[in-house]
């Protein structure tokens, strides 16, 4: 019995989005390095989640190399015959699309450093706010973790060493 289509269409319940965004991101990762391993091709993923943390897979040598095979290839098919006026009008609209979306993220990210705030209304700076509490409490909430786990590996070490000083 398969699974049920599932309705393309934008996620509104944000934690369901994340999560959603995480599985498939993992899938998709995971089917990349299939494929390089089983058809010995040279893949490279590249992902961007909505806050704009990078996630990438590289089968080649490195990503950079991977990138520069890319560019050559792209560049030699414009050299051997020039591009018909759909492909160059697909590929500057592909440009500015990814222009735009470069721009939107270094406005994100500039928001996150505190710049250029003010043409913010209240209701986004208080978003902003909340996205910040957000990272900040799972920034402490790591940092909690680690110090317990160094306790944890600190106590172990004394359990040990008190065994062996009753066993003696």
């Amino acid at each position: 019995m398969g699974r049920g289509r599932v309705e393309l269409k934008r996620i509104e319940n944000k934690i369901n989005r994340q999560v959603t965004f995480a599985k498939r991101r993992n899938g998709l990762l995971k089917k990349a390095c299939e494929i390089s391993v089983l058809c010995d091709a040279e893949v490279a993923l590249i992902i961007f989640s909505s806050r704009g943390k990078l996630y990438e897979f590289c089968s080649g040598p490195s990503m950079e190399k991977t990138l520069e095979k890319y560019q050559r290839y792209t560049y030699a098919e414009l050299e051997a015959g020039q591009p018909s006026q759909d492909t160059q009008q697909s590929r500057y609209e592909e440009y500015e699309n990814l222009k735009a979306k470069v721009e939107v993220l270094q406005r994100t990210q500039r928001r996150l450093d505190g710049e250029n705030l003010e043409h913010l209304d209240t209701e986004e700076l208080q978003q902003l706010e909340n996205e910040l509490d957000l990272s900040l409490k799972r920034v402490r909430s790591r940092q909690s973790q680690n110090i317990l786990d160094q306790l944890s590996d600190i106590f172990e070490g004394r359990k040990r060493c008190c065994w062996k000083q009753t066993m003696n």
